[in-house]
């Protein structure tokens, strides 16, 4: 498929919400996935405002240990907390304009991880934010005004989704949805290992190998994850690019 059509298809999957065992964990982990394969940018992540509590990030983009301590300080400060406050998109200024650092402790952990200054846009409808989109790069270009209008389209869209799939069923339905993802991530973090470890692939492989087979069997990736880990079953891997001690 060209990029055109890749597009095209991420918008119909960030659409698809109504559907039976709508899973949340796997909406969002697609969505940065799609950001990632369409925007010139090597990680993101989405983060959702929780009532009372601040931000979350409830699928993050399998990080390592420098991308983690990233997202961790993200939560606190930086530009995910400014787009979901005020449903503005917040972009990295000219090198000038940030001296001193905005937000310290954010900024610091990005340059030790390695990426520039960082990118984030609300997931709202119309004024309302219902949390954000962060995007990350290794060095120091801006996104292109075509592609920062794409990754906005992603995460309107994606709001949408989220607002729909609570409508159609009991009010708190995405809330305790993601309360059970947050549960779920373990789970399916320790599936991924096993998976990686045994057949020699990357996580990102082993995550695709378990959303596959709970498509075609039509359950919930969480019970995949579930029978790696305490059955040992083992689904087919995808073929692609095979583990290599960097990606470790």
């Amino acid at each position: 498929m060209n990029r055109q059509e890749n597009i095209s298809r991420a918008f119909v999957e960030l659409a698809d919400t109504l559907v039976e065992n709508f899973d949340v964990i796997e909406f969002l982990q697609r969505m940065t996935v799609r950001c990632q394969e369409l925007l010139d940018v090597t990680d993101a992540a989405v983060f959702l405002g929780h009532p009372g509590s601040g931000l979350y990030s409830p699928a993050p983009c399998d990080p390592g240990p420098g991308l983690q301590r990233v997202l961790d300080a993200a939560l606190e400060e930086g530009p995910a907390v400014e787009a979901f406050r005020t449903a503005r998109q917040v972009l990295p200024g000219a090198p000038a304009d940030r001296t001193p650092p905005r937000w310290p402790r954010l900024d610091t952990r990005i340059r030790q991880a390695g990426y520039a200054p960082p990118s984030a846009l609300p997931m709202r409808l119309r004024k309302d934010s219902v949390g954000a989109l962060l995007l990350l790069h290794t060095d120091s270009r801006s996104l292109t005004p075509q592609d920062l209008r794409l990754a906005q389209a992603f995460a309107d869209v994606a709001t949408i989704g989220l607002l729909h799939a609570r409508t159609a069923g009991e009010q708190e339905f995405v809330n305790a949805q993601l309360r059970i993802a947050l549960r779920s991530r373990i789970i399916i973090e320790q599936a991924k290992g096993v998976i990686a470890a045994r057949c020699g692939v990357s996580p990102d492989q082993a995550f695709e190998a378990m959303r596959r087979h709970a498509g075609h069997h039509r359950i919930l990736i969480k019970k995949v994850a579930m029978d790696v880990v305490d059955a040992g079953f083992l689904p087919a891997v995808p073929p692609g690019r095979p583990q290599t001690a960097q990606d470790g």
